[in-house]
């Protein structure tokens, strides 16, 4: 009842349906066509008057509902076309727009069902009831048929529609989530990275300040440098763009490793890369210096980077003596970011530890030049 009142109030019919359901609704002059030959009595024109203005809310509410609601609408409408058989044979438009809703029990088979029980109806009606059984089965037959199979594959077409619109809905929500995850996994390597950074060279400046000032100041200096490319990474970081790429990165760990006193050796093939394979690897070498001035304990370290066959290849090996030959890496969140940016781009990350921590990443490159 709350539903048959909103559809009162309007809009009366669902507003993508444009003004298409008020035209269809002149079907019902069919009704009015054999009083032109033989004028209505009084009685007549008045049922025929209450019957339009009683249809006309079941034929808008019809737009709205769907089911079971549906189907209530059909057999209404049919009985409607029944009662007036014997008296009109232009009833038999009842049954069209019967046809029409069965498109609102699509998709599947229950509108061509529905379909064939008003047809029957009609065929019923109109053998059993109407004085002229051929000119009343004429609309619901050659009109009928068509307007119910257009009704219904139509139907299908917009649960198509609304089940594609779903997906996209889901695609735009997943793009969203995979978004947050990116910058929350490239927020943490950045600034894990600088900060570690910062607090080795603050540790550094307070050592220093009792003993050489002009090295404390350069330390100073060095963390306010340091600060600020963090803060101009992070706002890269949220855009998903990197200025400074792999040589900003190697730059960045030569700095990290020196502040922390762990000796470097850098094995560094210089050759193309796709940006995306670019951004993957400049931020898995921040994580894995950051691992190595963190968690390490380690006196040297050293960063290569191959091409073999076919793919890049990241090393970073530490002397570090926390772990044994044996012992599990605990994975965390720097890691676990490593792992699926590789992942994206078909690539593969294994972690090892050997007289020290061995990281190792492959990506695949399928159309890699080597720079003379």
């Amino acid at each position: 009842m709350e539903r048959f009142k909103r559809v009162l109030a309007g809009p009366w019919v669902p507003p993508e349906l444009g003004k298409m359901p008020f035209l269809w609704a002149s079907s019902l002059t069919f009704m009015l066509w054999q009083y032109f030959f033989k004028p209505p009595s009084g009685a007549e024109l008045l049922a025929v008057v209450a019957t339009v203005i009683l249809f006309l809310p079941l034929y808008l509410y019809s737009f709205w509902v769907s089911g079971v609601r549906a189907v209530v609408c059909i057999l209404l409408t049919c009985l409607i076309g029944i009662v007036w058989a014997p008296w009109n044979t232009g009833a038999g438009t009842m049954f069209v727009f019967a046809a029409g809703v069965c498109g609102r029990l699509a998709p599947g088979p229950n509108g061509y069902r529905m379909l064939a029980v008003v047809l029957g109806l009609a065929t019923a009606a109109g053998y059993l009831l109407s004085p002229m059984p051929t000119v009343f089965l004429l609309a619901p037959w050659m009109i009928g048929t068509s307007v119910g199979v257009g009704s219904i594959m139509e139907g299908g077409l917009r649960a198509s529609r609304r089940a594609l619109h779903r997906k996209q809905e889901e695609v735009e929500h997943i793009a969203r989530i995979a978004e947050r995850e990116r910058i929350s996994r490239d927020l943490h390597d950045l600034l894990g990275h600088s900060l570690s950074l910062i607090a080795l060279k603050a540790e550094l400046a307070g050592k220093l300040a009792g003993r050489d000032i002009d090295a404390c100041k350069r330390e100073i200096a060095d963390i306010e440098a340091s600060a600020r490319r963090a803060l101009a990474e992070v706002r890269t970081a949220v855009t998903g763009y990197r200025d400074s790429g792999l040589p900003g990165a190697l730059a960045s760990a030569r700095a990290s490793l020196a502040a922390a006193g762990v000796a470097l050796r850098e094995e560094v093939e210089q050759f193309a890369l796709a940006p995306a394979l670019e951004h993957v690897l400049a931020l898995a070498l921040r994580e894995a210096v950051t691992n190595v001035v963190r968690h390490a304990g380690a006196t040297r370290c050293t960063i290569s980077l191959a091409l073999e066959e076919g793919g890049a290849v990241l090393r970073v090996l530490d002397n570090g003596d926390r772990l044994r030959a044996g012992d599990e890496v605990r994975v965390g969140n720097g890691l676990t970011g490593m792992r699926e940016r590789a992942s994206s781009v078909g690539g593969r990350l294994v972690v090892s530890v050997k007289n020290g921590v061995r990281l190792e990443l492959r990506l695949p490159m399928m159309e890699t030049k080597e720079i003379a």
